[in-house]
């Protein structure tokens, strides 16, 4: 395969698509020191108080042990709190603190922003038909991960 023929694999594609998508996220969100991953943390707990890291990291599709890095910077934060399952002391139930809540709440315009960047140099049409098309792909593809998506609930 050439150089060339590279450039127009979607895999390529779709690893520059990621690279381009956190570098804009990144720089919309600059202000609140936030990941995309850390920002899917949060909002996955805040809809699912009271999940474990196991559950959560299902249902950001995130690799469990690298999600354990992740959920100890915002412990140290203080924007998620780490507590014994009232079920079971042995796991630990992850809840939003209310600066976690807060913080959420402050940086979603921001977020919003850095999707529609993504999107603008696209047609409206052609914007809405890519994002249909990644659901496509990504739920098709969904057991080839190395960490499948499982929606809580």
């Amino acid at each position: 395969m050439r150089l060339k023929d590279l450039h127009s694999k979607p895999g390529h594609l779709i690893r520059r698509a990621q690279q381009i998508a956190v570098a804009i996220f990144m720089e919309e969100c600059a202000a609140f020191d936030l990941t995309p991953v850390q920002y899917a943390a949060l909002v996955a707990i805040r809809e699912n108080p009271g999940t474990d890291a196991t559950r959560l990291s299902a249902t950001i599709a995130f690799d469990r042990s690298t999600l354990g890095n992740v959920l100890e910077r915002l412990e140290a934060r203080k924007l998620v709190t780490r507590y014994a399952s009232p079920e079971d002391k042995r796991i630990k139930v992850l809840k939003l603190s209310a600066s976690g809540t807060a913080l959420v709440k402050r940086a979603e315009a921001a977020v919003l922003r850095a999707q529609d960047r993504i999107l603008e140099p696209l047609k409206p049409a052609d914007r809405d038909r890519l994002v249909e098309l990644l659901e496509q792909l990504v739920e098709l593809n969904n057991e080839a991960s190395r960490v499948p998506q499982r929606l809580a609930g």
